[in-house]
């Protein structure tokens, strides 16, 4: 006789036992059906608040541009070219066109490239630039906000004595500007 015969004549010698575990089994399936509906109720709505979150970033970025009248910045975050030399050129060109942006002129440029055994790819532009004293705000916040990611690395400004004792004219400043380049594809 085997082990299971007591409980073989208890299930199927009693309906009612047997009933209420087919009860319970179903009652456990049920249960575990809703916890599963409710768990994807509870995600879908996540995701709706995340997609209307989303949405309310991208209205405002949208927004903001229009309001400026300057489009968002696309691009990498490092500086883009297929060697080191390219890719210090493109940084002295992103660094030229923002001192243009803001009014002033670029002086002189000077690009520090890593060495070839470098452990790290950070190029670096120094210039010479002038411009008005209002502008300078303009192009520390083009030069750090936009894209590729940029540092200002050093800022040195000047102003001749009589210039500033009237308020008026430019301002002489030699800004170092770093950026990563990733390197070799």
């Amino acid at each position: 006789m085997s082990r299971l015969a007591p409980l073989r004549r208890i299930f199927v010698g009693s309906p009612v036992v047997a009933a209420l575990v087919y009860a319970l089994s179903i009652l456990a399936l049920v249960w575990l059906g809703a916890s599963a509906i409710i768990d994807l109720a509870a995600k879908r709505e996540q995701l709706s608040d995340l997609s209307a979150q989303l949405a309310q970033f991208s209205g405002r970025k949208r927004t903001g541009a229009a309001v400026g009248g300057v489009a968002a910045p696309g691009g990498s975050v490092f500086v883009e070219g297929r060697t080191v030399t390219i890719a210090g050129a493109a940084l002295v060109q992103r660094l030229t066109e923002a001192v243009a942006k803001a009014g002033g002129n670029v002086v002189s440029t000077q690009v520090d490239l890593p060495a070839p055994r470098a452990t790290t790819n950070l190029i670096s532009v120094v210039a010479n630039c002038e411009l008005e004293q209002p502008a300078l705000q303009q192009l520390l916040y083009d030069l750090e906000a936009g894209l590729p990611f940029l540092f200002v690395d050093q800022l040195h400004v000047q102003q001749s004595v009589a210039e500033a004792a009237s308020g008026t004219g430019r301002l002489r400043v030699l800004v170092t500007v770093s950026g990563q380049w990733q390197g070799q594809m």
